[in-house]
């Protein structure tokens, strides 16, 4: 799914009534998922965070903005934090299947609205800028809310959306996009802030200060403390002590995991401890963080390592967790962490245990079924090329093939995954036809409503087994290579892995051929017969190929 995040900035950080109702109006959207609310009292300001599909977000951001500026008076508004508007900044960021480009035309959406429907002076920035004196926040703040009145008379404050009007109840809104932010703390084996700080010095954008042979700041003829760039950009950082962990940590913010990956960052903590005579422990994500973010991380460390990546995804997630350290101080839970499992459908059938699954099956009720069993075989042998693969990646004597087996992995755990989501989607699938049989049916209309509801719930369930077909094509493909060139050992899983893909494959047609027995558009059907039987004599031949291919090894291999 498309999901992107949002987080709202609201001047209001002590009345837990304001707060709650702000709170009420993002959970308003159905879709959206409030993430977490962080009041502070001392800056009278509350940063909500949200997250779901782009509509509802947009939604949700609109919601919450609007019932913030009818309960906030900035005329009234004191705290520590520099602020110029009721909602003072509304970030649209891209978190998984989504571009940047997205939640800039988001922001412009959104920007309209609240300038048009809400009287508030609107200004984009960051990513959604359209003026470079505005890309960042404390330009546009500058002089604060109460600077504002003056400000919105001059040219070149004009909003991007809204009139030059001072609304002195509500002031200003900064509405944008951004990427993630990620706050992340490396821990080290020492107390000493000092060291913590020379870490943080070397690696953030800024750098440390430039110092001569006796110590001595290095200035530039105009003065100017010289400084020496830091290893990353878009990094700020230093060092703490944190006394509850009794032990220092070097303290980040990451502001574009682009140019910045959170496992480079940590591994260069770790090479710098080590000049210096100290460890790094672990490490720590305030908040939370895409998935892709340990994705990456486990990617990296087991190449490093010379291992393959072709695993599943929750084995690379797995290994990120703990290549990083994230349980170090406090345990890591993935299902709270991660952003995108908060939004993870439910798989109830592929979640089962074998048996469970099995007298599911035995049971008297239509689903799951015969479309549910294909695809699991289809999974099963997607699941045995990847590990055949895997088998040959690590094999001494295969080394030149370890490009070719870490590409199938991958690619039969893709396959895999698939193929396991569809076995709950065959059944949902079918129970939509149920669903649609079961509509009224006594009047002209409600008659023809049902029809029409049948024949689409029917289709519905003829395309989840023709994408299963379609996906035995890949799986066979990834079974006829690892028979060909695969860790002999494991010759016969090879050929399993194609038996199970053949079975998917006819199993998902004769559940294909079901389905269109109930369906009234001809033409229709016509067409997906025909695109299935062409995909079926594929799999046929592919199947037969790799019979072959296996008959004549186990047999040379019988024969020795």
């Amino acid at each position: 799914m498309k999901l992107i995040e949002c987080v709202p900035n609201f001047s209001e950080g002590r009345d837990r009534a304001i707060i709650d109702a702000i709170a009420d109006a993002v959970r308003s959207v159905s879709g959206v998922v409030l993430l977490d609310v962080d009041p502070g009292s001392a800056t009278n300001r509350t940063v909500y965070t949200f997250a779901g599909a782009p509509d509802e977000v947009l939604e949700a951001a609109f919601a919450a903005i609007k019932r913030g500026v009818e309960l906030i008076d900035m005329r009234r508004h004191k705290g520590e934090h520099p602020r110029q508007g009721a909602c003072d900044v509304c970030p649209f960021v891209p978190i998984s299947n989504v571009t940047m480009a997205e939640c800039v035309s988001l922001a412009n959406i959104l920007g309209k609205r609240v300038g048009e429907k809400l009287g508030i002076p609107v200004y984009l920035y960051a990513q959604a800028a359209k003026k470079p004196e505005r890309v960042k926040m404390p330009d546009i703040r500058s002089g604060e809310y109460e600077a504002l009145e003056e400000k919105l008379k001059k040219p070149e404050w004009k909003p991007d959306y809204g009139e030059a009007i001072f609304n002195a109840k509500s002031g200003a809104t900064v509405i944008g996009a951004r990427n993630f932010l990620i706050a992340y703390n490396i821990n080290l084996n020492s107390t000493n802030v000092k060291l913590a700080k020379d870490i943080a010095f070397t690696i953030r954008e800024t750098g440390k200060l430039r110092r001569d042979a006796d110590g001595n700041k290095v200035t530039g003829p105009d003065g100017t403390p010289e400084r020496v760039p830091g290893l990353f950009n878009n990094l700020q950082g230093t060092g703490w002590l944190i006394p509850e962990y009794n032990r220092a940590q070097v303290t980040v913010n990451i502001l574009d995991l682009e140019t910045t990956p959170v496992h480079m960052v940590y591994d260069r903590c770790c090479e710098l401890a080590t000049k210096l005579g100290c460890r790094v422990t672990g490490s720590e994500v305030v908040g939370m963080l895409p998935k892709r973010v340990l994705h990456e991380a486990g990617t990296y460390f087991l190449k490093k390592q010379g291992s393959t990546t072709g695993i599943s995804d929750d084995e690379i997630i797995r290994n990120g967790i703990i290549s990083l350290g994230l349980s170090d101080v406090s345990p890591f839970d993935p299902k709270m962490k991660i952003i995108e499992e908060r939004f993870a459908s439910p798989a109830p059938l592929a979640s089962m245990s074998v048996k469970e699954f099995a007298e599911e099956l035995a049971s008297n009720s239509p689903a799951p079924g015969g479309g549910s069993v294909s695809a699991l075989a289809g999974a099963m042998s997607a699941g045995l090329s990847a590990m055949v693969a895997a088998l040959t990646f690590e094999k001494k004597g295969f080394e030149d093939l370890k490009e070719d087996m870490e590409s199938i992995g991958m690619e039969a755990h893709s396959l895999m995954k698939r193929q396991l989501a569809a076995i709950d989607d065959d059944t949902k699938a079918f129970n939509s036809v149920l669903d649609a049989r079961r509509m009224n049916k006594e009047t002209k209309e409600q008659k023809e409503a049902r029809a029409i509801a049948i024949d689409n719930a029917n289709k519905r369930a003829t395309m989840e087994p023709f994408g299963i077909l379609e996906r035995t094509i890949a799986s066979l493909e990834c079974a006829k290579t690892v028979a060909q060139k695969g860790n002999p050992n494991s010759l016969s899983d090879a050929g399993v892995a194609a038996l199970m893909a053949h079975a998917a494959a006819c199993g998902a047609y004769y559940n294909i051929l079901i389905n269109l027995s109930g369906i009234d558009d001809s033409q229709w059907c016509a067409e997906t017969k025909a695109k299935a039987e062409k995909i079926l004599a594929e799999a046929e031949e592919l199947a037969l190929n790799v019979k072959k291919i296996m008959l004549e090894k186990l047999g040379h291999q019988h024969a020795t």
